[in-house]
């Protein structure tokens, strides 16, 4: 393993995909996913979205894990690898590029080329995702926030956003 290898290996210690999705949509729910209080398991949005996944794209290789992460549909494109992220709506599409950027990210740090695309099966909808220098410093960025906010004692303060109303959260910020 190269130095860089080990500097990346130890700047990722306990950041995964899934933090990166909160951490584009709230930091409260980063510091309550790293700390293992999950959210509502019987969310109806938590229940479909855990459907879409299970059942949609059934005859493409599924759930592959690197790392740590594990990416949704691994499939060989044009010569190249395809990594597709699929998400229920493409309402928090920054957040689902940014998650499927970090895979792409650590792929790219183990000598592993790959292009990737996320899929709204809902929206009949695709969007090709390419990984970038400047992707990988906003990348780096979040990395070390979302280090600095799980190391923090207490949970950033709840903040009302538009999100609030269906998250599977909800209960630990406005109950």
């Amino acid at each position: 393993m190269t130095d860089a290898a080990r500097t990346v290996d130890r700047e990722w210690a306990g950041v995964n995909g899934t933090l990166i999705w909160y951490y584009y949509i709230c930091k409260r729910e980063v510091w309550l996913m790293a700390r293992q209080l999950n959210p509502d398991e019987h969310d109806e949005n938590v229940e479909w979205g855990r459907f879409l996944h299970e059942w949609r794209y059934g005859r493409e290789k599924k759930e592959l894990s690197f790392n740590n992460v594990k990416l949704d549909i691994v499939r060989e494109r044009n010569d190249q690898l395809l990594v597709v992220e699929v998400k229920k709506t493409s309402t928090f599409v920054k957040s689902a590029t940014m998650q499927l950027m970090f895979y792409l990210w650590q792929l790219k740090e183990a000598g592993v080329e790959a292009s990737g695309e996320l899929r709204f099966p809902e929206e009949k909808r695709r969007k090709t995702v390419t990984l970038n220098e400047e992707s990988i410093r906003e990348l780096q960025r979040a990395v070390r926030d979302i280090r600095r906010i799980v190391a923090s004692e207490r949970p950033p303060k709840a903040e009302k956003i538009r999100y609030c109303g269906k998250c599977a959260y909800r209960e630990f910020c406005w109950a």
